[in-house]
């Protein structure tokens, strides 16, 4: 089986979890392939689903994120609505991002896609009726990573930015995900490199970093060592937590031989120590994702009220 398939498989074995958890059509607005960038001739979409005004009542007014990325493969025939519901009835507006995916694009990459689309959905929050400091995210295992990234290094605009969405902040008001990697050089023990190594050695694709060299007008591997672990902490969130980062929830299976549970309790620990409110739920005896998994959005929207709703936080 290819990186692509087993990539393929996994992501639409964890979202089908969800797809149980359906309301009607009728309810939501949906709208299919909106562009929020373009690289390489190649345009990188989301979806958005808007609840309907019920009896005259708007949404709430705050979003969700959703990273569309298992193994950090991402495609839109992934997107299921069956993972956002819990957050449609609620009364949010979801945006399901699909980034640009391995095995043609690398984590660097698809961070720097993450990093645009939350920039576009907040220079669209009037359009879409939100509140741009409102914004929340959430994930599944690279999915889960992303959201951390946008949690943890989520940056300020650039505001002498040509483009307007260039000048508004990627950064996020609330994280809420399930078993995300943390720290991929201390990957389940101190010193572990999970590089495309090791317990994640089936996923190459995605850590195969490379760089355009100018003088051969063609992009070359990083092989340099010292230059990988320095990609390896950069891509780690573990790494970007600092006081002001936005309220953080794990939900994670102590049994998981994927995404060792050590993964969530590092961060975890690291946002307990820079006072970050931040919450570590975890279900024994559990994998890489368990058959109950969709009643434990529940718990990711329980969370989104608290910080997005009865009491936004900004950062």
């Amino acid at each position: 089986m290819t990186l692509q398939s087993t990539s393929w498989l996994y992501l639409t074995v964890i979202l089908a979890f969800a797809s149980s958890f359906a309301i009607a059509d009728e309810a939501v607005t949906r709208t299919e392939d909106v562009i929020y960038a373009r690289k390489f001739g190649t345009a990188l979409t989301l979806d958005v689903f808007s609840p309907k005004q019920a009896e005259g009542k708007p949404g709430n007014g705050a979003a969700v994120i959703f990273v569309v990325s298992g193994g950090w493969y991402s495609s839109h025939e992934a997107i299921n609505q069956g993972f956002v519901n819990e957050f449609l009835k609620r009364g949010y507006t979801v945006f399901a991002v699909v980034h640009g995916s391995q095995p043609k694009f690398t984590i660097l990459e698809i961070v720097d896609d993450m990093h645009r689309a939350v920039r576009f959905i907040r220079s669209r929050a009037s359009r879409y009726q939100i509140d741009p400091d409102r914004i929340g995210i959430s994930g599944a295992s690279a999915g889960g990573h992303l959201s951390l990234m946008q949690g943890t290094a989520g940056t300020l605009g650039n505001r002498d930015a040509t483009d307007p969405v260039d000048r508004e902040s990627s950064r996020v008001q609330a994280v809420a995900c399930f078993f995300p990697p943390t720290d991929f050089l201390n990957y389940g023990k101190p010193d572990e490199n999970a590089m495309g190594r090791g317990v994640l050695k089936n996923y190459r694709a995605p850590f195969d970093f490379h760089e355009f060299d100018k003088t051969i007008n063609a992009f070359v591997p990083i092989t340099d060592e010292k230059r990988l672990i320095e990609i390896g902490r950069n891509i780690s969130p573990v790494n970007h937590v600092t006081s002001d980062d936005p309220p953080t929830l794990i939900i994670h299976g102590d049994a998981d031989s994927l995404v060792p549970i050590q993964q969530a309790e590092i961060v975890i620990e690291k946002l307990k120590t820079n006072n970050v409110p931040c919450e570590l739920v975890v279900r024994k005896g559990q994998g890489h994702g368990w058959p109950e998994l969709g009643n434990d959005i529940a718990i990711l929207a329980d969370w989104f009220d608290k910080y997005l709703v009865k009491s936004p936080v900004t950062k």
